[in-house]
């Protein structure tokens, strides 16, 4: 299954929440200060946000305007360049152009770390790199283990400590490893909760700090794996994550089970950090390379 029909299957629960959406545009009347007050409301009902929804209905307006569109094709092809214009910020591929590169993988706990992780590493494998995972979330009971039964399944090298371990010391052996086999790409995952914001940082501070020394000219992204079913919390999340961690993609998971896929432009439009990832399913195939454009036609 590719990426449009996983996409529609996947936001098959946000399109219900807009249905008002697209009866709006079957039952177009006319580009009145109602039709876009509808349309901001349909937009903010799909957790676009009020923020984004504002912003995208303003540039519409303008859009309309500047261009003198009276159809509702014309209104819903411009409404669709607008929002494709918001998601595609900065580059959704990934950078690992050097041996070894290095992914750094953060989150709070519950949104899918793991399984991402598990999945980007099989489907990395699948194009033949040598990929290592780095199980540096000590603090969290069986976090490491769950990580071990994925590197099986994606048939990668795994590096781990005991539970409570330094997550710092973890990952300067994994760095180590890595050298030593000849590696292409190291995968860590990360604490997803610690006590409060400064511990977060400081853990997170460690782990930067040891991934500069020991791989100062290596390719290094920084992955945010966001739950879309937790909508605009996850905003939130995203926000104080990019302050601590200098977030370069996020990876947005469930969206087979939500109502509110429109967090994805929210999050991108409103941090300017691109969508690298989207997960569509439970499947260990099921982590798709994000398209900017086939994510809004599905959409609208």
């Amino acid at each position: 299954m590719g990426f449009i029909e996983k996409i529609k299957k996947g936001l098959s629960k946000t399109k219900n929440a807009m249905k008002g959406f697209g009866n709006l545009f079957s039952g177009f009347y006319g580009v009145t200060d109602d039709f876009y007050d509808e349309l901001e409301e349909s937009m903010i009902l799909a957790d676009i946000g009020v923020e984004t929804s504002c912003k995208a209905v303003e540039r519409l307006r303008q859009v309309v305007k500047e261009r003198e569109l009276l159809s509702p094709e014309e209104v819903q092809e411009a409404l669709r360049e607008i929002l494709t214009e918001m998601l595609e910020v900065g580059d959704p591929s990934l950078r690992i152009g050097t041996k070894p590169s290095l992914i750094l993988v953060i989150g709070v706990n519950g949104v899918g770390k793991t399984t991402t992780i598990g999945k980007l590493a099989n489907q990395l494998h699948d194009e033949g790199n040598k990929v290592l995972l780095c199980a540096a979330d000590t603090f969290r009971a069986a976090a490491a283990d769950q990580l071990e039964i994925w590197a099986n399944r994606a048939g990668v090298d795994i590096v781990r400590q005991h539970e409570g371990a330094d997550p710092a010391a973890v990952v300067f052996d994994g760095i180590s490893a890595a050298k030593a086999r000849g590696t292409d790409v190291i995968i860590c995952d990360t604490a997803g909760r610690l006590h409060n914001k400064a511990n977060l940082m400081n853990e997170l501070g460690k782990i930067s700090r040891i991934i500069d020394r020991e791989l100062p000219d290596s390719d290094k992204e920084v992955l945010l794996v966001l739950d879309g079913t937790t909508g605009q919390n996850g905003l939130i999340q995203a926000k104080q994550f990019k302050e601590i961690a200098g977030v370069t993609g996020i990876v947005l998971t469930k969206l087979d089970g939500t109502a509110k896929g429109g967090i994805v432009i929210a999050v991108a439009d409103t941090l300017q950090i691109p969508v690298k990832y989207i997960g569509v399913g439970e499947g260990i195939d099921d982590l798709m390379p994000f398209q900017a454009k086939e994510f809004v036609d599905e959409l609208i």
